[in-house]
C-alpha cells in the first residue's frame, strides 16, 4: 500500500467526529439463543473530517491535501484527538505507560502497543505510526536515554535494542501516535452556499491496515 508519511492537518482533525468500530457476526438459533463471532482481531476507526472545517481557508487546505493524496490512493497519518497517547488523558508521556514485552535474553525487537482494559479481556492494539520525538522507552523500570542502546523504526513502531533485555525484565514505553488512514471517497462534494450556511460536507476517513 502507498503511504505518505504526512499528517492530515491537525487543526482540521481536531473538530472531527469518529472512533473505533468492530464487526460482529450474530446468528440467532432456533431456541432464541445467539452465537456471536468476529472475523476482526483488531478494531478499525472511522472519522468524518467535514465537521472540522470552520472557514473557506480550511476548505482550501482540505482540498489541497485531498489532491496531494490523489483521493483514496495514498494513505496518511491522522491524529485522533480522543486517543493519541499511551497514558491517561492530561498526563505527560512516561516510560512506564505501557508494557510492550518481557525480556527472554534473546529477543531484541518489540512492537509498540497500547492496552485497553485489564485482565484476560483486555485489548492490545499495535501502534505502527508513533510520533518519534515523543517516544520514551523503559527496561526493568528504568528509562533508557535516547540513542543509548535502543532505536525506533518510525515506519513500523518497532523498538529494537542493541542487546536483548534480560530474562524477566519488563520492556515499557510511552508515546504519542497517529492512525494510518485514507480518504473513504474519491470526490469532495461541497457547495459554497451550504458551507457558508453552516452545513458541513461529508469527508469520510477510514483507518487502514499496514
Amino acid at each position: 500500500m502507498d503511504f505518505h508519511d504526512v499528517r492530515f492537518p491537525a487543526k482540521l482533525s481536531f473538530g472531527a467526529t469518529g472512533g473505533p468500530e468492530r464487526r460482529t457476526e450474530i446468528v440467532t438459533l432456533s431456541n432464541g439463543f445467539e452465537e456471536r463471532n468476529t472475523p476482526w482481531q483488531h478494531s478499525r476507526r472511522r472519522y468524518d473530517a467535514g465537521v472540522g472545517l470552520r472557514s473557506l481557508s480550511d476548505l482550501e487546505t482540505l482540498i489541497a491535501f485531498f489532491e496531494e493524496r490523489r483521493g483514496q490512493l495514498h494513505a496518511f497519518r491522522w491524529k485522533d484527538w480522543a486517543d493519541f497517547r499511551s497514558g491517561l488523558f492530561g498526563h505527560p508521556v512516561g516510560c512506564l505507560d505501557q508494557v510492550i514485552g518481557t525480556g527472554d535474553g534473546e529477543t531484541r525487537t518489540f512492537q509498540l502497543a497500547k492496552t485497553y482494559g485489564t485482565g484476560p479481556t483486555a485489548y492490545r492494539r499495535p501502534i505502527t505510526k508513533p510520533v518519534v520525538d515523543s517516544i520514551v522507552v523503559g527496561r526493568a523500570g528504568e528509562e533508557i536515554a535516547p540513542g543509548a542502546g535502543v532505536e525506533v523504526d518510525p515506519a513500523t513502531g518497532e523498538i529494537v535494542f542493541d542487546a536483548a533485555p534480560a530474562v524477566g525484565a519488563l520492556v515499557t514505553a510511552g508515546f504519542e501516535f497517529d492512525v494510518p488512514a485514507r480518504f473513504d471517497m474519491d470526490r469532495i462534494d461541497v457547495s459554497i452556499d451550504t458551507f457558508n450556511a453552516g452545513q458541513a460536507p461529508n469527508i469520510p476517513v477510514i483507518e487502514v491496515r499496514l
